[in-house]
């Protein structure tokens, strides 16, 4: 399973604002698309199903650095930084490809809930081994990859 998840994308039309860039919201909406891809494909979202359980964000954060246009051809980069009891930390950069321009990174922080209940629940060892946790600093050169 890849530690690095590649989303990649054409930015349309209706991403942009009065300004026009692409609106600081479509960033969020495009780490949370690359999350989801990510789960989907590693199996941690049927594994998660399986289980009853969901994924929530409790927190996230992003540093915008360039803006984007639609047309651009974007590719969000998301990998897993930490798995502990009842969350996980994952991360995000956001590259233009034409000129490999970092546009804006960001993390969320993301809680394991019982789907019923409401509650915080431990992850299940079949949830945890659907990532490869990518130890710190080793995303140095993340849009080659």
């Amino acid at each position: 399973m890849p530690q690095i998840h590649r989303y990649e994308f054409v930015v349309p039309r209706e991403a942009e604002d009065r300004n026009g860039h692409v609106n600081n919201v479509e960033y969020l909406r495009w780490m949370q698309d690359a999350a989801m891809r990510h789960s989907d494909t590693s199996g941690c979202t049927a594994a998660t199903n399986a289980v009853g359980a969901t994924w929530v964000v409790r927190s996230h954060k992003i540093v915008y650095l360039k803006p984007a246009f639609a047309g651009d051809r974007v590719v969000v980069c998301t990998w897993v930084a930490s798995l502990r009891r009842v969350q996980s930390l994952r991360r995000y950069k956001v590259f233009r490809q034409t000129d490999g321009a970092l546009l804006a990174q960001g993390e969320t922080e993301w809680v394991f809930v019982d789907a019923r209940k409401g509650s915080l629940r431990s992850i299940p060892r079949d949830v945890k081994t659907a990532f490869e946790v990518l130890p710190e600093g080793q995303e140095k050169n993340i849009f080659e990859s």
